[in-house]
């Protein structure tokens, strides 16, 4: 066994992690750890992503804070256990369910946002009284530096851990007697994960991706619409699991919409985004060249160009794009966004509905019952109606996705349930025997009949 995980298992047995107090102390000593390593934090996020101070907060530090917050103020109510009713075999008796941890949980972050994504999981392992092995991703290392200096600096190894390293670290972690895995990454390392993870019948949340796509009906408020799509794909530059991936424009509005994209685009990051040092580079020259291929597809209406050297790309609009063309044949997870047009809402429908569940939806149009069509006919992780990205914001909203876009969710009190395992408990009464269940009882059979039909 790995000494971390061992140290961790052997620490936790001992019962450390169960009190309220101790809970809430540690939520606290998180949100301490943040606001002590802040300088810290945004420059790595400069230095690995390019991310500007403004996006680099908003986007990882705030929402952490936030998520932080939410938790120590409904961690006591969260903990209690939940009474249920019984039926009338179960008279005199009380039933509840409680709340316990499942022990050492192991969190493998990714790269896109390389804090928020680490450190969030780990606010719900903590509220719900687990022990945490952080393993960040490698692609990110200034940032997986800073993450595991602050993280030894507030807690000690024995209840919170970071492991560095490649994709030979997450297969030792992978390979320990670990007690629940939380993955955020792609869809073919996550079906690895769980595919390792069901040798030891380890319980995972798998947080993957796919292509999330973005409908603009009529009936849109155009230029809002295009401001908040282009605010949504764009943040990050597209390297976000819940951009929207690909776009579906009704043919009566695609030009005005596509004016008013453009517009937002050089509002945003100027008619020169390449020299925007706030506009976020590409990862990796990997990356890079996966996502310069794809700007030989289709008609390029606006950007295109590229800076090979700082590995940036333009937010970029290619028309005339099909099915069949590379660049929908993946999630992008970049600064590109491919134009389909439609005319038939029922038609896009269908067709979103032949290809894996994503993990996002955004639709934009006035009409309710148009609304209501769209979000019950296709499944998918959650979304939008009339905006991009918010949903995530909401603690009240639980984050997760669908088929291959991911399973289990979390944010909230559903971070505080994902780590948490409901061990429902039957509290007898020694008041009076219910003779009817035992064999040999006269009445026995009329009763159960009587009881259950």
């Amino acid at each position: 066994m790995h000494p971390i995980v061992k140290l961790q298992k052997d620490w936790f047995k001992e019962g450390h992690t169960t009190s309220y107090e101790f809970r809430k102390e540690q939520l606290q000593k998180l949100k301490k750890m943040l606001n002590t390593f802040e300088k810290p934090i945004l420059q790595a996020l400069k230095f690995d992503l390019g991310k500007s101070e403004y996006e680099a907060y908003t986007a990882e530090i705030a929402f952490l804070k936030s998520e932080i917050n939410d938790h120590i103020k409904h961690l006591k109510e969260w903990m209690a256990p939940v009474r249920v009713k019984a039926p009338l075999t179960h008279a005199g008796s009380k039933n509840y369910i409680m709340k316990e941890p499942y022990g050492t949980a192991l969190v493998i972050a990714p790269w896109n946002y390389p804090v928020q994504l680490a450190v969030a999981p780990v606010i719900g392992a903590v509220a719900s009284g687990n022990t945490v092995i952080i393993k960040p991703s490698e692609l990110t290392p200034t940032v997986s530096w800073v993450i595991k200096r602050m993280i030894e600096q507030y807690f000690p190894p024995h209840y919170i851990a970071v492991i560095e390293g490649d994709k030979e670290v997450t297969q030792e972690l992978m390979d320990q007697p670990i007690d629940y895995v939380f993955f955020t990454g792609s869809v073919p390392v996550g079906k690895k994960i769980m595919e390792q993870a069901s040798k030891r019948l380890i319980p995972v949340t798998l947080e993957l991706g796919g292509k999330s796509p973005a409908i603009v009906h009529q009936d849109a408020n155009i230029d809002l619409a295009a401001k908040r799509i282009a605010w949504g794909k764009f943040t990050n530059a597209g390297q976000t699991c819940i951009a929207p991936d690909y776009l579906y424009v009704h043919h009566e509005v695609k030009p005005k919409f596509l004016n008013a994209l453009q517009k937002y685009i050089f509002e945003f990051y100027g008619e020169e985004s390449l020299l925007n040092e706030d506009y976020v580079k590409i990862v990796n020259r990997s990356h890079f060249d996966r996502l310069s291929s794809y700007l030989d597809e289709g008609n390029i209406l606006a950007g295109g160009r590229v800076d090979s050297m700082q590995l940036r790309i333009e937010p970029t609009i290619i028309d005339q794009v099909t099915w069949s063309d590379e660049v929908m044949q993946e999630e992008i997870f970049g600064p590109i966004l491919p134009i389909l047009t439609y005319d038939d809402l029922e038609g896009i429908i269908n067709e979103i509905n032949e290809h894996p569940k994503p993990l996002a939806l955004y639709y934009f149009g006035g009409s309710e019952e148009d609304q209501q069509k769209v979000t019950q006919s296709i499944s998918f992780g959650g979304g939008c109606i009339n905006d991009t990205l918010y949903h995530i914001l909401n603690p009240h909203l639980p984050f997760g996705g669908v088929g291959e876009s991911g399973m289990g969710s979390y944010h909230g009190k559903a971070s505080f349930d994902t780590f948490s395992h409901e061990k429902s408990i039957t509290k007898q009464t020694t008041k009076f025997d219910q003779k009817f269940r035992y064999p040999g009882s006269k009445i026995g059979l009329k009763a159960i009949k009587t009881i259950l039909g």
